[in-house]
């Protein structure tokens, strides 16, 4: 038996995953959680063999929520389960210790496949994210600007995309708002861009975020 956390801000979506999991021979889904925060907790508490875990969700993120996991808990394995299969995103779970990336438009049996080729001990692609990567890889760049960002300045515009406060980035990520401040404006130099309006319309350009998030 599988066990697998189930980590997503959205509740129809984890409700929507986890029915259709727990139809599946093999895979129970031990519990839920809807943040980066959450996941740590759950993971220290159920155990799990397998989580899913969103990237865009309130707090620290999925991110930073695989690099903490992968550093306290070696042995559990991480998949990806998210809209972006392309941009910054699968190249940076990889490297935070995730062992799957998989796309949400993906069917219900390549979800399944994925829990037990990571539980197997193999890594797990969908195909329109591992298409991605060898594109990339192929001309040796990814056009996407957001490429240059350091993690911690990807979290940065992440948080400023779901409209956090530089006051609430600060306790989140418990740094001074000074340090926020600095990020930001080196993110704003690095993308060549004035304001939050102008970094929102860059990230739906690159689908860092959908139209729909971003409002236009």
């Amino acid at each position: 038996m599988v066990n697998v956390l189930l980590v997503d801000d959205h509740e129809l979506v984890r409700t929507g995953i986890e029915h259709l999991l727990r139809e599946s021979n093999g895979i129970d889904v031990v519990g839920v959680a809807c943040s980066g925060e959450e996941a740590i907790d759950q993971v220290a508490k159920l155990q799990p063999d397998v989580v899913l875990m969103d990237i865009n969700m309130p707090g620290i993120g999925g991110i930073e929520a695989s690099k903490k996991i992968s550093r306290r808990f070696p042995d559990v394995k991480i998949i990806a389960l998210t809209v972006h299969a392309d941009g910054p995103f699968p190249q940076r779970l990889l490297s935070a210790g995730a062992h799957g990336y998989i796309s949400k438009s993906s069917p219900v049996s390549e979800l399944v496949s994925a829990i037990w080729s990571v539980y197997n001990g193999r890594r797990y692609l969908s195909a329109d994210v591992a298409s991605e990567l060898a594109f990339a890889n192929i001309h040796g760049v990814n056009d996407s600007p957001f490429n240059q960002l350091s993690q911690r300045e990807l979290q940065v515009v992440t948080m400023t995309l779901q409209g956090k406060s530089i006051q609430e980035m600060s306790k989140l990520l418990a740094i001074s708002v000074k340090t926020i401040s600095t990020y930001r404006y080196r993110v704003f130099d690095k993308l060549s861009v004035k304001n939050d309006v102008e970094l929102t319309r860059l990230a739906t350009k690159y689908r860092l975020i959908d139209d729909a998030a971003s409002g236009s």
